[in-house]
């Protein structure tokens, strides 16, 4: 058969042989080829991979119901795996381990499935971490859209390493790691059969290695936040928040492409509520921002990094707005408006 059967979540040998030779052949690692309830992980030192005096565990989990299951410049398999290892690296942690369960709907296409996991082995291997668990379950024809993954991820936190939203500091420099709303756009293009004169390629990366070159190069960094669901304004407006600190941002330093922008202004969005899936939004110290910056731009990912804006006090003069953590907009007009967080959903099953 070429699509998924009902049996072949039972538990029975139709379940084992889709488990071998589509998820063992395409990135077993030595613990999930053991087939245990259970992946028992070393904690010693001479087997952790990359992390120098561990002294912390950093554990995410997510959800991916992203529609069209395939889109410009990835799929719901590279998507799983770079927003699990982007979410354990903005802690801090060498992301190591990933746990990959799917829930499958009965008639879904094998070949489809085939194609989802070869992406998921190569962006694993990528991102340098090891699929050691999982799970299968199918559900009957018309209850599940075809497959949504769920990933659960483990990675070590070195010693002395401490990021959060809540350590902004008064100072600080607000960098992000490339160009805005690519994703966003590339899910709407293709969702909707946009007619473009070029396409729209989704950013979904792994951005691990790109993170721990800015530490290397920026030791003090603060702290890391993704800007996917609500984009960076979302993202902003919740590290304003959690620190009690204003921020501005300089709309002409905003890196953006011009199509992007061009469907946004089209469809009415702002480019900095759109969705992301490989950019890095980092708040450094004034005094490391440009060693940040270099470490960046060094990166595969990280070639149209930017310095987009600043923190200030929550009572600064400027704001007027003492006690109330806000963001900023500085305009190519000089005048100055409020980046608000994302209102409702702008668009459904982004990720």
């Amino acid at each position: 058969m070429d699509q998924v059967l009902l049996a072949y979540g039972s538990g029975g040998s139709m379940m084992h042989d889709l488990i071998d030779k589509m998820f063992i052949e395409a990135y077993g690692s030595d613990v999930l080829k053991r087939g245990d309830d259970a992946a028992v992980l070393p904690l010693t030192s001479n087997a952790i991979k990359n992390v120098e005096e561990p002294d912390r565990l950093a554990f995410t989990t997510d959800t991916f119901v992203v529609t069209p299951h395939f889109f410009p410049g990835g799929d719901i398999g590279r998507l799983a795996v770079c927003g699990t290892v982007n979410d354990l690296a903005t802690s801090g942690a060498i992301p190591q381990w990933l746990s990959v369960a799917f829930v499958l709907e009965e008639g879904y296409p094998l070949e489809n499935l085939r194609k989802i996991c070869a992406s998921i082995a190569g962006t694993a291997r990528e991102a340098g971490v090891s699929i050691v668990t999982g799970d299968t379950k199918v559900v009957n024809r018309g209850h599940g859209d075809g497959i949504y993954i769920n990933t659960g991820g483990v990675g070590l936190v070195p010693h002395g390493v401490n990021l959060s939203g809540a350590n902004c500091q008064v100072g600080d420099r607000i960098l992000v790691s490339g160009t805005l709303g690519d994703h966003g756009i590339a899910i709407i293009s293709a969702r909707e059969e946009l007619a473009l004169s070029t396409t729209i390629e989704s950013d979904a990366a792994p951005l691990n290695h790109l993170m721990a070159a800015v530490l290397k190069a920026a030791p003090n960094t603060h702290c890391f936040r993704d800007p996917t669901r609500g984009g960076l304004a979302s993202t902003l407006n919740e590290l304003a928040n959690q620190s009690n600190v204003t921020i501005y941002v300089d709309e002409e330093s905003v890196p953006a492409k011009d199509q992007v922008r061009g469907v946004c202004d089209m469809l009415g969005f702002d480019v900095m509520q759109v969705a992301n899936e490989g950019k890095i939004v980092c708040a450094v110290p004034a005094d490391e921002a440009d060693a940040a910056l270099a470490a960046m731009q060094s990166t595969k990912y990280g070639e149209d990094a930017a310095i987009i804006g600043e923190i200030c006090a929550t009572d600064d003069a400027a704001t007027n707005d003492s006690n109330n953590p806000k963001v900023y907009v500085r305009t190519a007009y000089g005048s100055k408006r409020i980046l608000d967080m994302l209102v409702g959903e702008q668009l459904p099953r982004i990720c």
